[in-house]
């Protein structure tokens, strides 16, 4: 049986989230939490792959408990099962510390299920690093396909995969030995409308939820703040876009009113 855990985030909504000006931070109860937009077309695309060849789809995520929501939203979409770390050793993780608690996840979850295929987004919208997918291979062993917009083939038997890989001038199909990692793009599929009976069965759905203690062989040092070489010193909102200048007058007063200010700005040119 093909077993497909998408490793997905909850996020807050960039589009509506403000900047606090004394603190320069970000305000994190001023915009709604949801999933990762690119994790749900992670899960979109397990759900797809599922139902041309069978199988199981499991989510994972890590978060304080209100991250349940995203789990919910996934059922929604139309995974199978959800899990959790939550734990208060977890706060703070930069995306090293993020990959290795998700890591030993996966390896508890593969002993339940064994995991054929690991599918990521390719980044989340608060972080924009897109590393930890990457992360999570390279401490598995497996390979990490990255920039995925579109899986060709899942030959379970042969134990292989055919992925289309995005380039900036085309793609690059690439065959890779299961299991493997992928990091997919938006444009892989549409996420559609859920329907009503996944609706309900994710109304009722209740995640399995582990605690640094339920995982195996963890090292503390590497979790959390601890296990975290790497901080955010300043975050800032961008300063907005200047409007441009107006040129009045003739046409010849306009074309030397522009050399004018192409002379002055020539250091730009060179």
């Amino acid at each position: 049986m093909l077993h497909i855990v998408a490793c997905i985030k909850q996020v807050p909504d960039t589009k509506i989230i403000k900047m606090n000006p004394k603190t320069n931070t970000m305000d994190r109860a001023s915009a709604p939490a949801i999933l990762n937009p690119y994790d749900a077309h992670a899960v979109e695309e397990a759900v797809r792959l599922k139902k041309r060849y069978g199988g199981l789809v499991s989510v994972l995520t890590m978060g304080p408990p209100p991250a349940v929501k995203a789990i919910k939203k996934c059922i929604e979409i139309g995974a199978d099962e959800g899990y959790m770390i939550s734990d208060r050793a977890f706060a703070g993780a930069d995306t090293l510390a993020t990959s290795y608690a998700l890591t030993k996840a996966l390896e508890k979850i593969s002993k339940i299920h064994p995991i054929d295929l690991i599918i990521c987004g390719k980044m989340t919208i608060d972080g924009d690093t897109g590393q930890v997918g990457p992360g999570i291979a390279r401490r598995l062993d497996i390979p990490p396909l990255t920039s995925v917009k579109k899986v060709v083939e899942v030959n379970e038997k042969e134990r292989y995969m055919v992925i289309h890989r995005k380039l900036e001038d085309g793609y690059e199909v690439i065959k890779s030995p299961l299991p493997c990692l992928l990091a997919v793009e938006k444009e892989i599929n549409k996420v559609p409308y859920s329907p009503l009976p996944n609706m309900m069965k994710a109304a009722r759905y209740k995640p399995i939820i582990w605690a640094v203690a339920d995982l195996e062989d963890i090292d503390r040092t590497q979790l959390g703040l601890k296990g975290s070489p790497t901080i955010v010193s300043k975050v800032w909102a961008p300063p907005k876009p200047q409007g441009g200048t107006i040129l009045d007058g003739t046409n010849d007063q306009q074309v030397q009113q522009l050399l004018d200010i192409v002379l002055e700005k020539k250091e730009l040119f060179q």
